[in-house]
């Protein structure tokens, strides 16, 4: 059934999976702007400009993915968003230097990816599948404590956190999720994530916990300005510590990469690696021109795609067309902000929690009859799920480790590709 309904994918239908899709990673597009602004003490003009346009280049990031060619682009059903893990860096160099010099760091750290995005495809040997699936669970693992936290209000901290109306918002949302899986008809069931964050919305609504306050104070247009807060600035330590987290980025990109090639059952090849970061590359330095910021694919996108079992990039060309509008238009971009944190949360965790099966699927390949798959999987499963929850385990190591080894799909990634080329060699390298 599904594969009739994809192949049958008409314009109106391909633009609503695209605004499901949008919806999916909206929340998470427009934390990173909301987070510096908020920390650099952005007046309200500033910080409009900044989420407007953030949104903007999350679209024209994704348009570069998906228009594969022969210098750039991966071709794969994909949105990029802001990388999260850039915001503790960003904010730091904002504060000790300038914001010039933030906007002059993620450039360089974009031309940095850009000109080793060959040499950086060369590590597909090391991801077999026991390493690809490894990885790939604890990319949905480690998000689901968000979703969770997203259901609970959205800030642990909080009074309010966990009260009865936002837990049972969250609950409402994935019922009805659940319930269009299994009962609805053929198209209906694909958008079921989006009607659940409708019925969700609606529901929170008669509750008065909707407010349309975001869509009355937002303009009505917004242009792209290139150097909106002033020249880019130039200083060493804040350029090497974005092409770390651009590193760090790549990195979680490779595990997604690998996770759509599983999903659509297509071969990802080490050119195909080369487009998707030269992409990646070209979206950070536009990001740094337009004083937005660093983008990297989103992995909640991946377990969307398996949800909907709709994987041609039609309504992701859609999501990127909406998202570009949405900046232009921050009136209409306000709409996607008032879904309640808990209904998005609802939704994050069906999500999230395929993109963890999706791994464990894979890991399904694997012979476990052979110790060292049992001991890589277990360690690397471990590990990058202990430091997701607990990255002050490292707040003693010097600052550059921090940053590399506080992100648990990173430290995931480094025991499982390590413990295979120690445990097999060469071997390990041709599953």
């Amino acid at each position: 059934m599904i594969n009739q309904v994809e192949k049958n994918v008409s314009n109106g239908k391909a633009a609503i999976l695209g605004l499901q899709h949008l919806l999916a990673m909206y929340s998470g597009a427009i934390a990173v702007p909301l987070l510096i602004g908020t920390a650099l003490k952005f007046n309200s003009t500033q910080m409009t400009y900044l989420v407007s346009i953030d949104i903007f280049m999350c679209g024209l990031a994704t348009l570069l993915q998906l228009l594969r060619n022969r210098y750039f682009g991966i071709g794969l059903p994909v949105i990029l968003g802001c990388a999260i893990q850039a915001v503790g860096p960003l904010k730091m160099i904002g504060k000790e230097f300038t914001i010039g010099t933030m906007y002059g760091a993620i450039i360089v750290a974009g031309v940095f990816v850009f000109l080793i995005a060959g040499q950086f495809s060369k590590i597909k040997k090391l991801f077999p599948p026991v390493v690809t699936g490894s990885l790939i669970t604890v990319i949905g693992l480690t998000l689901i404590p968000i979703a969770v936290q997203n259901i609970g209000g959205g800030d642990a901290a909080s009074k309010s956190f966990g009260e009865l109306h936002n837990v049972l918002l969250g609950f409402i949302t994935i019922l009805v999720i659940l319930i269009i899986q299994v009962w609805g008809k053929k198209f209906i069931s694909t958008i079921s994530v989006l009607l659940g964050l409708v019925a969700g919305t609606l529901i929170a609504s008669m509750m008065g916990l909707v407010s349309l306050a975001p869509i009355v104070d937002a303009s009505w247009f917004r242009i792209p300005q290139p150097f909106y807060f002033g020249a880019p600035h130039f200083e060493w330590s804040s350029s090497i510590t974005m092409i770390i987290i651009s590193l760090v980025s790549m990195v979680e990109s490779t595990g997604v990469f690998f996770a759509l090639g599983d999903v659509l059952n297509k071969q990802v090849t080490a050119a195909d690696l080369k487009r998707g970061y030269r992409a990646e590359g070209m979206a950070a330095i536009l990001g740094g021109v337009f004083n937005t910021f660093p983008y990297t694919t989103f992995s909640q996108n991946v377990g969307l795609l398996q949800l909907s079992g709709i994987k041609t990039k039609k309504p992701i060309y859609w999501s990127a067309g909406l998202l570009m509008l949405m900046g232009l238009l921050p009136k209409i971009g306000a709409v996607a902000t008032i879904i309640p944190t808990p209904v998005l949360g609802g939704a994050m965790l069906v999500m999230f929690a395929m993109i963890s099966v999706q791994g464990m699927r894979m890991l399904l390949k694997v012979d476990f009859s052979d110790q060292k798959n049992l001991l890589i999987v277990a360690l690397s499963i471990g590990l990058g799920l202990g430091v997701a929850v607990y990255p002050e385990v490292f707040q003693f190591f010097p600052k550059t480790l921090q940053l590399l080894l506080g992100n648990g799909i990173v430290v995931a990634s480094l025991v499982s590709v390590l413990l295979n080329v120690i445990f097999k060699g060469r071997s390990g390298l041709e599953e």
